[in-house]
Parts: C-alpha cells; structure tokens; sequence
C-alpha cells in the first residue's frame, strides 16, 4: 500500500514541475474544443439553420406557382426569389445565374400548370359522377394530350442528398394542390346534387392520418446532436484524454535512462503496487480533465454564441464510461513507454497513432457520415468506444445497464495492452 501511495505521490511531484506538460494535458484541451466548435458551427447547422435562395419564375401566374413559392417560403430553409434588381427574372437569366454558382436552386413553373391541374381535376369529377349515375354537369376539360412539367435547375455543385430533399418536397406540393383542386369540385359537384338543402358545412379531409415526431427517452429535446458543440465536446475530450501517452510514455523512458526504474524494481515488494499506483494516477488525470472539458461546454462556449452542452440523465454512467476511456488511454501510453527506448521515438509515434485513431474513431467527424469501409475500421478504435458510450449516455439518456458492452471494450483492451508490455518488460530484464 505504502508502494501504490508512493508511487501517486512521486508522479504528481513530476507533474507539478513539468509546467509545460501541465499546460499540454489542461490548457490546450480547452483551446482545441473551443476553436474546433467554432469553426465547425457552421457546417453542422447546414440545412437546418441555414437559408438557400432558390430563384422561381412563375409563367403560369395560377394557384400552382403561388402555392410552391408560399409553401417553400414558410420554412426556415428558403428564401424565395422571384425578381433581381427589382426586375421579374427570366427563365434565361435564372439558368444563368444558377450555372454561374449565384444561386443553388431555380424552379420554373410553365404557363398552363394551374388549368392542366384543374382539367385533370375536372376529368376526374365528371368520370365519378358519370359512374355513380349524378345528374349532368359536365366540367370543362382541356383537349392537351402533352403533359407539363415543373423544372428545377441545380448548381452543378449541389449534392445530392440536396436535390434529394429538393425534389421530396417540390413532389409534395404538387400532389398537394392536385389533390385540393380535386376535393373542391368533389365538393362543389356534391353540393349540385343536393341543392336543396342549404348546409355548407361540407368538409372532406383527405388525410386522415398525421405524421408526429416523438421522443423515444426521457430527454425532453429534440435533435440534440445536430450541433457543434455537442459532437465535439465530447469527441475532442476522448481525444486530449488519449494524449496522456506523451508524459506517461515520457516518464517512463527517463526513469529507464537515469536508473531510478531499476532502483524502484530492487525495492522488496511487488512491481505491480508501482504500476498500479501509476495507472490510479494518470487515470485520475484524464477523469478530472474529461470533467473540465465538460464544463467547458456548459459555461465557456455558450459566451461565444455556441449552443450550450446537454448532459444526460446518469451522472455515475458518465463517470464508469471516463474511468473506462482513461485505463485504456493510460494503458496505451504504458505500452509506449515500454516499447520505444527514447522521448524522440515515443512522442512521434504516440502523438501520430492518437491522431490515427481519432480520425478514423469519428473524432473528427461522425462516424456515421463515413463510407460504410471507414465506418466498419472506425469500430476498432477505442476512441469510437468511448465516443459512443457518451454519446449513448448524453443523446439517447440511457444509464448505467446499457454502457458496459462500450466500457468492457475499454477494459479488456487495458488489460491487453498491460499484459503486452509487462511481456516485453519480461523479455528486456531477462
């Protein structure tokens, strides 16, 4: 016990006097989330905060073209534009504009759309009245055989995912107004067949079952990870938690270079108080950062305009799930410190393999984003182990029963990690 409690003593001693490396495993992890949110702020709120003009020529002037652009102009995504320098736009000058990257979207509504819409509706009526034997009203029908078409131009640059939704929602308001028109004389053709009664309160509805968005936790928000802040708090706190390899690591070979590891070995008592004192240490070092970098996100970048960091419901689940991320971080720096004979050769590689792993781990970005290749590497990084058990634990509110297949990961690779380098500690003392 004496050896364990020893040992803590002596790596905070080098701790305190190594300033800079104070500075590295503290001060830099809060610089790094706050400029990695802010500058990623921005593409996270793509489509969703975001407006895009989209240009529109109306050459139909019917309900048709005033629909689409009330319709795309009463959500937060669009800015409907119908004139440039207080001109009506052109077809020509649309298409322009939207090669030349001015604007992503232009729709163009031809003349006639409004009463093909109403003749295919009057089509429709008359072909039910004459089958359900009503009297004889015929409504007009119009003798085009060739049928019109609403044209959306794209930037050559636009994604596809983009014009996906694009087309989803022109589709909707096309089938919408169809369907209107249709239950209008629907309505009016019924109301001639009993003329005799004078009651208006006629009202067909068409859609009789509703779409409704619903929580499948106790979390009371909606979209919480479609934004910044709650993507890379947590991602780039895993991410400075693994960079404890660097002092570990470093210790490590000093003391095998100035003799005071072989000292320590040649004191009566197991070397295994010595390496446990040193994993409780420095894993305590990564909890208590992962804690500051949470802060971070609940205090410090909310002042600088950013969405605010939501937290779940299990507080103990966050704790086991940074326990778990800190053995398997301190581990991995034991294993460097035990493989690499000098600083020079241990910082390299442990700082290149970090960022490896990070950037394959959804660190960087999302995993889920990734090509389906990357995302099935991307599970073999502990750094995606810990980042989805926080993600579980802050997004899906889930507690302390549903982390253990993520921690037990964590877990079983320190253990690995330990038995390889006491193997190769094994090898170099014989």
């Amino acid at each position: 016990m004496l050896r364990l409690l020893a040992t803590i003593r002596k790596e905070w001693l080098l701790l305190l006097r190594d300033r800079t490396g104070l500075t590295l495993l503290f001060a830099m992890p809060v610089v790094l989330i706050t400029v990695m949110a802010l500058i990623e702020d921005a593409p996270f709120r793509d489509y969703q905060e975001l407006k895009f003009d989209i240009l529109t020529v109306d050459n139909d002037g019917g309900r048709l073209g005033k629909y689409i652009k009330e319709g795309l102009g009463q959500t937060s995504q669009f800015n409907v534009i119908d004139s440039v320098e207080g001109a009506p736009v052109t077809e020509q000058q649309a298409r322009s504009l939207v090669n030349e990257g001015n604007y992503q979207i232009c729709i163009i509504i031809p003349k006639g759309a409004t009463g093909a819409i109403v003749s295919n509706a009057n089509k429709i009526v008359n072909d039910i009245s004459r089958r359900m034997g009503m009297p004889e009203n015929v409504l007009p029908v119009s003798n085009r055989k060739d049928s019109l078409h609403v044209t959306v131009y794209f930037d050559p640059a636009s994604k596809k995912a983009f014009k996906s939704a694009i087309h989803q929602a022109l589709d909707n308001f096309l089938t919408q107004v169809e369907t209107d028109m249709l239950l209008e004389r629907i309505k009016k053709q019924l109301k001639r067949k009993d003329a005799g009664e004078e009651n208006d309160s006629m009202n067909i509805q068409l859609k009789a079952v509703g779409l409704k968005e619903q929580l499948t936790g106790p979390s009371q928000e909606l979209d919480v990870i479609s934004n910044s802040v709650q993507h890379n708090v947590p991602a780039w706190s895993i991410f400075a938690m693994f960079f404890i390899v660097i002092p570990i690591a470093g210790n490590m070979i000093r003391e095998r270079e100035d003799g005071s590891m072989l000292r320590m070995k040649l004191i009566p008592g197991s070397y295994l108080a010595i390496l446990a004192g040193k994993m409780l240490f420095f894993v305590g070092v990564c909890v208590v950062q992962f804690y500051l970098m949470m802060q971070v996100g609940i205090y410090l970048l909310p002042l600088l305009g950013l969405p605010q960091l939501t937290l779940g419901q299990s507080f103990l689940a966050a704790f086991i799930v940074a326990i778990g991320i800190g053995l398997a971080a301190t581990s991995y720096g034991i294993l460097v410190g035990t493989v690499f004979k000098t600083p020079n050769q241990a910082l390299n590689f442990g700082a290149i393999s970090i960022v490896i792993l990070s950037a394959i781990g959804g660190i960087w970005i999302p995993l889920e984003i990734m090509p389906p290749h990357m995302q099935m590497i991307g599970h073999l990084s502990p750094l995606s182990w810990g980042l989805d058990a926080i993600n579980d634990i802050y997004l899906r509110n889930v507690g302390v029963s549903h982390i253990w297949g993520d921690v037990g990961k964590l877990v079983v690779f320190a253990i690995v990690l330990l038995c390889i380098a006491a193997g190769i500690e094994k090898r170099r003392l014989s």
